[in-house]
């Protein structure tokens, strides 16, 4: 029988299609089965002999103790490789999401569907469709061993999930895993930092040191593009991986293309003061690329949540340079209180959203030149159900 470990989103929508199967997860305390016919099963009911293959959550941990026992422990990806469509896989540590949602809008009429990370899970993705455009993680990649793609276009890599891999040189691995996986006729786009690490990839590749060097190989105007900041370099890397397919460059379709919620939105309450939903922001250099939209305002910056093993004084020392004043919030709330003494930055300890909010509206009174910018270079789950939540509720909060 097929075990999946972990029941999250991506495996019960697996569950749904493979039932009956065996699932492990470490919430389960006693024995029950699910309405398909599941078994939901504890983990230390796991001994590998009733277990013909183990497909793993890729949120899941290396040191999640069933890897241990698994006896043919692979990916969602491999699993439903090969499929019959042209796979293109993007990932990097900022802008995936932005780059795959551009890249569908650019490839839908010639029969592109897309999810993976995002959206909709891969086995539920048109077995039919022409092409599969998977925003891929850091996390799949390392569980994948046999899968490949088309085309991997690898976003720039900053210090990201590094309590999940262990350290920066595994994340990086698990980042460029791919390129030894492709074949001849295969195209990938990486940071030209990377040229030395790469010795085995046997398809085309193009690298690039910056947004011009990008748009320059593949013929691409820049000031076509409606789009600045972090948001054009998602825009020139879509625009580029459909040229490999349709040697076209679409500006209409990529400037009519709309930002999704919580990256960089701004709203304003009533009384006109500026307001920022980057609750996207999860890690460090997001956060870096906001603040540098607002380098000339006054920010009131909500700081905080999961740091995921990454120490977050690079960020704090370059808030050094701002008109800032930091709140901090979540689980990293000390970390941030310390660095900020140390850096000489004013920093409040908050501990919640609705308090840095409270705090923040009570000497928020410049709506020209100040900005409140909830950017947090954390993950959300320690107080949040998601990057999602964290956002609406600052919302909320703001316009209360």
């Amino acid at each position: 029988m097929i075990s999946l470990f972990g029941y999250g989103q991506t495996m019960k929508a697996l569950s749904k299609i493979l039932a009956p199967c065996n699932i492990y997860d470490e919430k389960f305390k006693n024995k029950s089965k699910d309405e398909f016919g599941n078994n939901l099963l504890p983990i230390d009911c796991f001994d590998g002999t009733n277990s013909s293959l183990e497909i793993i959550s890729p949120g899941i941990p290396p040191t999640f103790p069933l890897n241990k026992m698994a006896k043919n422990l692979i990916s969602e990806y491999d699993y439903f490789y090969p499929n019959n469509a042209l796979n293109i896989w993007i990932s990097g540590t900022n802008g995936k999401t932005t780059t795959t949602q551009m890249t569908q809008s650019l490839l839908s009429e010639y029969g592109s569907v897309c999810g993976g990370n995002i959206g909709i899970p891969l086995c539920n993705l048109d077995k039919s469709a022409k092409i599969w455009i998977l925003e891929t993680s850091s996390f799949m990649l390392h569980y994948t061993n046999k899968a490949n793609p088309k085309i991997y276009a690898l976003l720039p890599i900053t210090q990201d999930h590094i309590s999940w891999h262990g350290n920066f040189e595994n994340y990086i691995n698990a980042k460029l895993k791919p390129l030894r996986l492709m074949g001849q006729d295969s195209y990938a786009i990486i940071p030209s930092e990377y040229k030395n690490m790469i010795k085995d990839f046997k398809g085309k590749i193009f690298f690039y040191s910056n947004i011009a060097s990008l748009a320059e190989e593949f013929g691409i105007d820049e000031k076509k593009i409606k789009f600045k900041g972090a948001f054009l370099l998602d825009a020139i890397m879509a625009l580029l991986i459909a040229k490999i397919l349709t040697n076209k460059i679409d500006y209409s379709i990529i400037n009519n293309f709309k930002i999704d919620s919580h990256k960089i939105e701004e709203f304003r309450d009533k009384n006109g003061r500026l307001f920022v939903d980057d609750s996207k922001a999860t890690n460090i250099d997001a956060t870096l690329k906001a603040l540098e939209i607002y380098r000339d305002k006054e920010i009131f910056l909500i700081l905080g949540g999961d740091n995921k093993g990454v120490s977050l004084e690079p960020l704090i020392d370059k808030l050094t340079s701002y008109n800032v004043k930091i709140f901090a919030i979540g689980k990293c709330c000390n970390e941030i209180l310390q660095l900020a003494r140390i850096y000489n930055i004013p920093c409040q300890d908050s501990n919640t959203l609705k308090n840095a909010l409270d705090s923040i509206k009570n000497i928020f009174n410049d709506n020209q030149n100040s900005i409140c910018l909830l950017s947090p270079a954390c993950a959300s789950l320690d107080q949040f159900t998601s990057y999602k939540h964290r956002g609406e509720e600052f919302k909320r909060y703001a316009l209360l």
